[in-house]
């Protein structure tokens, strides 16, 4: 039984969110008496977060649920130099209208997930270019470095990993962690905000900035982390074997999203219900607790959830048709991903990995020498033979039981 006082707290703790908490008394006795505007920070390296961000966007959504202030603190100035935490190579550079089209098409999200306005507890969007931008470097220097020991950043884990492995690491991606322990500052000065949220892996990132507003401004600031997300079987979320699961429908059709989430392993199933989507406690109890084929309808349930928050209701009602369609053995639904050869076909490896159904040529063929693949229900074998479906015509491919596409002309 949690003894936390504050709604935030109670809530964190019951969906399972909280691993880690810098002062959890302190925190608890704040949020009970006043709001807490709280924030994340999310680089803008893509057009889209995969799923791996998700438990981070419904945390700020669970924090506005509990009647507290949501801060999305959009990385424009930190992209530009990469977060090296859990990377043993350097990111590639992007341009400045890259990193703004990259935000705009992310905002898309946090807009179906919480509620923006200029209201006590709306939800803000920042870009922490517009702060870090104007820093000069001597100013910088003179007035943050000083709080910041080489001997202490060398001990942390995003560091070591570098120097243990060899690999080179750049001193601008060295200065990440003081960027970020610096975000913290300005928005508690700017802002208000009292609480940065994030994975275990921003433990000691988040600390650093705890410590930089005490520092500087004598500030109490607090910390959360969340457990690292890993699938039961101990795969990191939000990358699978054909790539990574994006929230934006540009990056990945609806289809393939609800996919994800229906085919999630069983034990998976209950605490995905808590974290993913806003279903009662009692009834994430009922559905957990289903055994043998009937917990594919609590897969169901979960799919169609967590599909109607980041996407939306008509487009986990489409996944769904489609799915029971497929695998009613009509495998039409429009929903399918679906690929148009053009007159001159394509070759069926090609189209495999085209279509997102295999990760490259070479598990294609592989695929495709294990008899896993079939066309219009029959098994094919042979990467190089030609698709070309005749005017009109729609061709199902499939691998295995759970993948399914269209091919058209």
């Amino acid at each position: 039984m949690s003894t936390y006082e504050s709604a935030l707290l109670r809530l964190l703790d019951e969906r399972g969110y909280i691993h880690q908490l810098t002062d959890a008394a302190g925190l608890d006795a704040l949020a009970a008496k006043q709001v807490v505007p709280g924030y994340i920070g999310f680089d803008a390296t893509a057009p889209s977060l995969h799923i791996g961000s998700l438990v981070q966007i419904m945390m700020l959504r669970r924090l506005q649920q509990a009647g507290h202030k949501p801060v999305v603190v959009m990385g424009g100035g930190t992209t530009r130099i990469g977060d090296p935490t859990g990377r043993d190579e350097s990111r590639k550079m992007l341009t400045d209208e890259t990193i703004e089209a990259n935000i705009r098409s992310i905002f898309t999200v946090f807009d179906k997930l919480l509620t923006f306005g200029d209201g006590p507890t709306d939800a803000v969007m920042v870009n922490n270019h517009d702060w870090l931008g104007q820093l000069g470097y001597i100013q910088l220097l003179q007035e943050v470095g000083t709080h910041f020991t080489v001997n202490r950043m060398l001990t942390f884990d995003s560091v070591k990993l570098r120097l243990e492995r060899e690999q080179p690491m750049t001193f601008l991606e060295f200065n990440y962690m003081i960027l970020q322990g610096y975000d913290f500052r300005h928005l508690s000065r700017e802002l208000g905000v009292r609480l940065q949220m994030g994975g275990s892996d921003q433990w000691g990132n988040i600390v650093n900035g705890i410590e930089l507003g005490r520092r500087m401004d004598g500030t109490e600031l607090f910390g959360l982390t969340t457990p690292l997300l890993t699938t039961a079987s101990g795969a990191k979320m939000g990358k699978t074997a054909a790539g990574a699961v994006w929230l934006n429908e540009d990056q990945l059709p609806a289809y393939d999203f609800w996919q994800f989430w229906r085919n999630v392993d069983d034990a998976d199933v209950g605490r995905f219900l808590r974290l993913f989507t806003d279903l009662p406690l009692d009834e994430i109890a009922r559905l957990e607790a289903l055994e043998g084929a009937e917990i594919n309808a609590a897969k169901i349930v979960l799919a169609n959830e967590v599909t109607k928050l980041v996407r939306d209701e008509e487009a986990a009602l489409r996944a769904e048709a489609t799915a029971r369609e497929t695998f009613a053995g009509s495998g039409a639904g429009d929903d399918l991903p679906t690929i148009h050869t053009g007159a001159d076909g394509m070759r069926l490896a090609g189209l495999l990995t085209e279509l997102g159904l295999t990760a490259s040529n070479g598990e294609a063929k592989r695929k495709l020498a294990e008899g896993a693949v079939k066309l219009e229900g029959e098994s094919v074998s042979d990467p190089a033979q030609l698709v070309l479906p005749q005017e009109g015509q729609t061709l199902r491919l499939s691998l295995g039981k759970k993948k399914h596409a269209l091919v058209r002309r």
